[in-house]
């Protein structure tokens, strides 16, 4: 580089020469067009920096045209979608899609992949939980919900997170924005079912089944949908009940007996054979109990629960459970607390958390320790006959 005067200087960088007042210029244009008209002396201090900066070798320019070509967090998406989700099951996949789509697209994803701050995750975290983006829009096939909410909001950044994991492992970006974000914290409460009212339930579910459960008119319902009889009872069908029933009985979760086929059903041992669920392909152990609600459960196809299409498996059931709950007086018990139900029945009979795990099918201890507490309650009872045998009990007369 010459002396760096207003006349002309080769870049060490990339050797081109140039005019530092036609830098000048270009400078007070861009700030025109930009931020608005700037003066000489500030030009001219923007050429300097610039002329400066080229005289310690940087390459100004290449920086510019290599921060043009970076990736955004769009196209990492895409690159993730069709190369980092190989080993996830197809529910997850439909799951991470849906918040990718989303959420983090329309937050996050015009933005350079280096330039994503930890402050721009806390951002999106607090848009998501707000229902920044949340919307109910029609498609061909039904509807489309997007939901908010401090659950979505937590769940989307520990995907984000992910995401930037594998462009790390890949070598498309140095650092994680995501981990020291604090999300929130995980609302959902494990419920369990009293005996009382699991008693309730049975009930509701055997009523459902054979006379029906009553209406419970609505006063804001429009008219047509109101029932014309207020006397009117809705019968619900037994591979409902009954499915309801088998969770409860096996503990395991709704999509595993919603896709469970009649070829997968082994009455003969006593067993269920998934081939696929959350861990994997999965051994189900049936009680006599099970064994004798599924003899007496009507075929009515390829699936043991099913629906109005034969051969494809039911989507939920919402509505039913919704029903059924309120009848019963339970309300706020989730489909899943029945799972969690089986557990706790299994801890207060004694089963140790070992066996509790292997019936539910986890396959690491952690997963089942959350059932450590219900324990406690068989243990005591075992301590308490074991000091009654001892010689220090107190004689109170």
């Amino acid at each position: 580089m010459r002396n760096a005067s207003f006349a002309e200087f080769t870049c060490s960088a990339c050797g081109h020469r140039s005019s530092p007042l036609l830098h000048m210029m270009h400078l007070k244009q861009r700030h025109q067009t930009a931020t608005g008209p700037v003066t000489t002396d500030e030009a001219r201090k923007a050429a300097e920096s610039y002329l400066a900066s080229a005289h310690l070798g940087n390459d100004l320019v290449g920086k510019e045209r290599q921060a043009r070509a970076e990736m955004t967090v769009n196209q990492l998406c895409d690159d993730y979608i069709k190369h980092g989700m190989t080993t996830k099951k197809p529910s997850t996949i439909k799951t991470d899609l849906g918040r990718i789509n989303g959420h983090i697209r329309p937050l996050v994803g015009k933005k350079k992949i280096s330039s994503l701050t930890r402050r721009d995750v806390e951002q999106l975290l607090v848009d998501v939980a707000e229902g920044k983006t949340a919307r109910d829009i029609r498609t061909e096939k039904g509807r489309s919900i997007i939901t908010g909410g401090k659950g979505t909001a937590t769940r989307t950044v520990r995907l984000l997170g992910g995401i930037f994991t594998y462009a790390m492992n890949h070598g498309l970006v140095k650092a994680n924005p995501c981990p020291g974000v604090k999300v929130y914290k995980d609302g959902s409460k494990e419920r369990f079912l009293s005996q009382d009212e699991l008693d309730s339930l049975a009930k509701t579910l055997e009523e459902a089944e054979t006379i029906g459960l009553p209406w419970t008119l609505r006063t804001d319902a429009k008219t047509k949908h109101r029932p014309k009889d207020k006397n009117m009872r809705e019968v619900i069908s037994p591979h409902v009940t009954g499915a309801f029933r088998l969770l409860v009985l096996t503990g395991c979760r709704l999509r595993e007996i919603l896709h469970l086929r009649w070829n997968e059903v082994d009455l003969e041992r006593g067993l269920l054979n998934l081939p696929d669920s959350k861990t994997g392909r999965k051994t189900v152990y049936l009680s006599n109990a099970a064994i004798e609600l599924l003899e007496n459960l009507p075929r009515a196809g390829t699936y043991v629960v099913a629906g109005d299409n034969p051969n494809k498996p039911r989507a939920d059931l919402k509505r039913p459970w919704k029903r059924i709950s309120e009848h019963a007086g339970i309300a706020d018990v989730r489909i899943h607390d029945l799972r969690h139900t089986f557990a706790s029945v299994g801890a207060a009979q004694g089963l140790s958390l070992q066996v509790i795990g292997k019936l539910l099918g986890h396959k690491s201890p952690e997963t089942t320790a959350r059932y450590a507490h219900l324990t406690e309650d068989p243990l005591r009872r075992a301590l308490n006959d074991m000091s009654g045998r001892l010689p220090f009990k107190r004689d109170n007369n």
